[in-house]
């Protein structure tokens, strides 16, 4: 996922959060609101309380690995995607096919 296709100011996250429009899964909280750009935008959040930044720098690399498998220029939409903490008992594999399902789940 390119850098210009990240959401990082704690702001946007805060405006997409607060529209409330969100989906769960075992594995992940997918927040989402309209583009406000042409293109789709998505942030990647891991709570503190899930581990230390090594491991929180890790689930944030496989979870952007995660998303190159989809295609995120055919979103109508920018996402947040929290990872929830059951995401550290199931494997990479099982991860991407709960990632993959959900996003497939979330319309506007």
């Amino acid at each position: 996922m390119k850098k210009d296709r990240r959401i990082k100011d704690a702001r946007e996250f805060q405006s997409i959060m607060q529209k409330k429009k969100f989906r769960n899964s075992s594995n992940f909280s997918v927040y989402f609101a309209h583009k406000k750009d042409e293109k789709t935008r998505i942030g990647i959040s891991v709570p503190k309380k899930l581990g230390n930044a090594v491991l929180r720098n890790l689930t944030k690399r496989q979870v952007r690995h995660m998303l190159r498998s989809i295609d995120v220029d055919s979103l109508e939409f920018d996402a947040i995607i929290l990872v929830r903490k059951n995401y550290f008992n199931n494997t990479f594999d099982s991860n991407q096919k709960d990632l993959e399902k959900l996003m497939k789940t979330v319309k506007m």
